[in-house]
């Protein structure tokens, strides 16, 4: 896994393999540090063996190797061409470093349509390269004072269509899944400029424990966040989309391993397809809130592990066979069954076959033509010039207004809430947590 953010530290021995570059001094291979803490407490997230907790705080992949490819300073800010240096070198070193998944904790204010931002565009070559690109959707989901929700906050690149761009879930600090919300903060879509529907899925990304370098800006700037030794090494809380989105990495690296014992791997588009489809979508927040629901990994893993990626396009492609449920905390969840693509919702069983929209190069949301149908599965619904997958999901010039599978956006521009300014990395108190821009 590649995590491109502010490093690692070099006395964090809770990863069970790091490879460092540093792209803020030119892409140098270096020592290990991490003046800041925001890169070390998400790869702790990510891919902590639990070590210096005594295995109370482990990673969602514990097993999984990190290439930490550092473009942040001390005070968490950096350069939009480092990012875009790291993500290319990745790319570029995909094999060598064996990397599957790019984890981007961080964003910027969406410039330009996703077609002409130099960000997305690197994020889409990853992508079409077959690497998962997973991002955060951004802290921009609501009013600071209130929590009053506000729509159209997803940062860059978090708008590239190829990219899993990921949501917040304030858990309440449970296992069941009943009291589970949105975080407040949440960015929600649509994207500025090209109305893409995102965030894609939400992951838990409130009050979440991990690793941090005692000498970083963080811990040193807000000791409340410092929880008292569970281990050799204190533990730091933090919450925004920067968490949340280590969390769903974890879970991808885990879902690409296995499918690997079929011979093959999934691709990007598979992944996305596969975590929205076993999602549990969460009562009380539209589409553009939560995406496809909530992450659920052990229905994730399950339809990874019985999927053969080597099998012909357009054939049924389980090895076995998959109840479309999840038991959490003893409670029997069904999976959404859903896949959020483009502005459509599609319903159905199309995750079961090696269908086309899942191989490489095929943009998320993409109309796959092939002579003069579009197909979808074993299914093909045509009428004119009109693909007809599902429900549909249209920015109108209405005010935003929620059925029961349709959503209808007004017009963005006066509604006043597009991003004027976000710090890389920046940091804003709320409910005495920290959330990393």
């Amino acid at each position: 896994m590649a995590i491109i953010d502010s490093g690692v530290s070099g006395d964090f021995i809770d990863l069970a393999q790091v490879t460092f570059y540093d792209f803020v001094n030119g892409g140098v291979p270096t020592q290990k540090f991490d003046n800041y803490g925001h890169g070390t407490h998400v790869s702790g997230l990510m891919a902590s063996t639990g070590l210096t907790s005594f295995g109370a705080y482990q990673g969602v992949a514990p097993a999984a190797g990190v290439v930490m490819l550092r473009v942040l300073d001390a005070n968490g800010n950096g350069y939009t061409s480092d990012v875009i240096n790291a993500i290319n070198f990745a790319v570029a070193n995909k094999a060598a470093l064996k990397i599957g998944v790019i984890n981007l904790s961080l964003g910027h204010p969406i410039y330009e349509p996703a077609a002409t931002d130099p960000l997305v565009q690197a994020v889409e070559r990853a992508v079409a390269n077959g690497i998962v690109v997973v991002v955060a959707a951004g802290n921009f989901g609501g009013d600071p004072a209130t929590h009053v929700p506000a729509y159209a906050g997803i940062t860059s690149p978090g708008n590239a269509p190829d990219a899993i761009t990921v949501g917040a879930v304030e858990t309440q600090q449970t296992a069941t899944r009943s009291d589970d919300v949105v975080a407040w903060y949440s960015s929600r879509g649509p994207t500025w400029y090209d109305g893409y529907q995102k965030p894609d899925v939400v992951a838990p990304g409130s009050h979440l424990l991990s690793n941090i370098p005692l000498n970083s800006s963080i811990y040193t700037t807000y000791p409340g966040g410092v929880v008292s030794n569970q281990g050799s090494v204190p533990s730091f809380r933090m919450s925004g989309t920067s968490m949340a989105a280590p969390v769903v990495s974890g879970l991808v690296a885990s879902m690409l391993e296995a499918s690997q014992a079929h011979g093959g791997t999934l691709t990007p588009n598979a992944v996305k397809a596969i975590l929205q489809y076993t999602a549990i979508p969460m009562a009380g927040a539209d589409v553009l809130t939560q995406g496809a629901g909530m992450v659920n990994g052990g229905g994730a893993l399950a339809l990874a592990a019985a999927i053969n990626p080597l099998a012909p396009t357009g054939a049924w492609w389980l090895g076995t066979a998959v109840t479309p449920s999840t038991t959490i905390a003893g409670a029997s969840l069904a999976w959404g069954q859903r896949i959020v693509w483009g502005d459509r919702i599609v319903w159905g069983d199309q995750i079961y076959t090696n269908d086309p929209a899942w191989a490489l190069r095929i943009v998320w949301g993409d109309r796959i033509v092939w002579g003069d149908r579009i197909i979808w599965g074993t299914s093909t619904v045509w009428d004119g010039n009109q693909a007809v997958w599902g429900a549909r999901i249209i920015w109108g010039n209405s005010l935003l207004t929620i059925g029961a599978d349709r959503i209808v956006w007004g017009d963005l521009s006066g509604l006043g809430i597009a991003p004027t300014s976000i710090t890389w990395g920046n940091l804003e108190r709320a409910n005495g947590d920290l959330l990393p821009r």
